[in-house]
């Protein structure tokens, strides 16, 4: 199956991306800790980085590629070059535009992003660090572009192996400060000229990959044809509805900045569930838009609803599991990862509580990823906005009141982390909901029993997770890093390997489904 080896190669580029952006996470805790300087590095590298995920990770191709691919039917190849030319110019007059600007309104901005940072010693460096890493914004959105045109010919492998670069560069940045003997704030300052490096990077193997691929792009004087009138209103909803879990987390940013290490706290956490909500959630998002939009177009209804139920039955099967392990053991996982260093066991154990928070919402975040394409490729961007926006009115208010609620136990970022999995609960139920009123999502038997199946996989998992993390209790938490790292692979290798024999017995997925599969084109 053509989506399955999709699926499979976004998957396993963002996985290698993602264990990387671990490398990376764990020589930041060890060099920056979870205080005042680390605490203005996330904040400075959260703005940029929220456009990466938005533009990268598929909100604004939610618009761009059904309206591409739709040029290049129309059109001709050329047609779509044409439509591709003049976006490409809206796009460097919109970037150079608010790049100025930030840049000059950085302070002010700052404060919006994280207005408990008015000690002034915290806002200087924070500024600083942002007016350095926000051109990293522009670098990504014309990754984002490129991504697009290289997914709407079926070329994923090349925009999937982009995002690798970020780490390469941002561990060789740390390597270079700890070599360097700098202390936090110096090693912070040059992390942040590694993430502009990494976005010139990814940028020019992208173009790279787009020149190889046969697509010349122009540079034409920017004017408001159909198409681009056409984009702008289908785009500005389909980044909120795309994106509104990342900017559910910067809300969340916003409200932490009045606790102490709070945004630290969150910040390794979100890195911990981004891991499978990257590999599985973005790999459905970038390849099942495609897959939907041609279908669609051609009139094939059978196999559009065909490939979402496939899609869900993936995203259930890698989703549940990660799931159950971030709820059930989430402090024997933050241990052997991050703590070293600067990063405390007090610490390990505020970002493991943040960790299980965000492990309840890991599935909603995932489907979402399933269920918006379904709308993005039927060009309907403004359904899923009017869901997110009801999801960020939830999530503001749940992260205030849970976090005001847990504050006096110290626990205020938990309440953030956990207002975050409700609102992603509430946007999965509405698009899902939505979908079946109109009859353009109808789960099939197959889809029935084999989410049975993985339910009860992921059961067994958790008992099999908690046995063994008693049973090396010793090791995780008493006999150094290298027997906690020990004790973390054996941890996850026995929990795989049961949860692999129940899917193979209760017949929700076995080996040979996997191969055919990825065989059968």
């Amino acid at each position: 199956m053509q989506l399955a080896r999709n699926f499979a190669t976004v998957g396993a580029y963002t996985a290698a991306s993602r264990v990387l952006g671990f490398a990376r996470d764990i020589l930041i805790a060890a060099i920056l800790g979870a205080g005042p300087v680390s605490d203005a590095f996330f904040v400075a590298f959260k703005l940029p980085n929220l456009f990466r995920r938005l533009f990268a990770e598929g909100a604004f191709n939610s618009a761009f590629v059904p309206l591409f691919a739709r040029a290049r039917a129309e059109d001709g190849e050329a047609g779509g070059e044409t439509f591709a030319s003049m976006v490409l110019s809206w796009l460097l007059v919109f970037l150079l535009g608010v790049t100025a600007l930030a840049e000059l309104l950085m302070p002010l901005l700052v404060l919006v992003m994280a207005p408990g940072f008015a000690e002034e010693s915290t806002l200087d460096i924070t500024v600083l660090y942002t007016r350095i890493c926000f051109p990293y914004l522009a670098a990504m959105s014309l990754v984002a572009f490129f991504s697009g045109i290289l997914n709407t010919l079926n070329r994923f492998a090349v925009a999937a192996f982009a995002p690798v670069l970020l780490n390469v560069v941002l561990i060789a940045t740390l390597f270079l400060a700890g070599w360097q003997g700098l202390d936090a704030q110096g090693a912070a300052t040059v992390l942040s000229g590694g993430v502009f490096v990494a976005g010139l990077a990814q940028a020019s193997l992208l173009f790279i990959a787009i020149r190889r691929a046969g697509v010349s792009l122009r540079l034409p004087r920017p004017r408001a044809t159909p198409r681009v009138r056409r984009l702008v209103k289908l785009g500005i909803p389909g980044v909120a509805a795309g994106g509104i879990t990342q900017i559910n987390i910067v809300a969340g940013t916003i409200i932490a900045s009045f606790w102490p290490g709070a945004v630290s706290h969150l910040y390794y956490a979100d890195r911990l569930y981004q891991l499978p909500l990257g590999i599985v959630g973005v790999a459905i998002g970038v390849a099942l838009l495609p897959d939907l939009s041609r279908r669609l177009r051609a009139g094939d209804v059978g196999g559009a609803l065909w490939t979402q139920n496939r899609a869900f039955e993936f995203a259930l099967m890698l989703t549940l599991p990660a799931a159950a392990a971030l709820v059930v053991v989430p402090f024997e996982i933050v241990v052997p990862l991050f703590e070293r260093g600067a990063f405390t066991r007090e610490d390990a154990a505020m970002t493991a509580a943040a960790v299980a928070a965000y492990g309840f919402g890991l599935p909603a975040f995932v489907l979402i990823k399933v269920f918006s394409p379904s709308y993005f490729a039927r060009e309907d961007t403004a359904t899923p906005m009017i869901f997110a926006g009801v999801s960020m009115v939830v999530n503001v208010a749940g992260s205030i009141g849970f976090a005001m609620l847990l504050a006096p136990q110290g626990l205020a970022h938990v309440g953030i982390a956990a207002a975050t999995s409700l609102a992603g609960w509430v946007n999965a139920l509405l698009l899902f909901t939505g979908l079946l009123r109109r009859g353009d999502f109808v789960p099939d038997n197959l889809l029935w029993s084999r989410s049975l199946g993985f339910l009860a996989a992921s059961l067994a998992l958790v008992i099999a997770a908690v046995l063994i993390a008693d049973g090396l209790n010793g090791w995780f938490f008493a006999a150094g890093d290298r027997y906690a790292t020990i004790a973390l692979l054996i941890m996850v290798a026995g929990s795989a390997a049961i949860f692999a024999v129940v899917c193979e017995v209760s017949g929700a997925i076995g080996v040979r489904d996997l191969i055919r599969a990825f065989k059968k084109s």
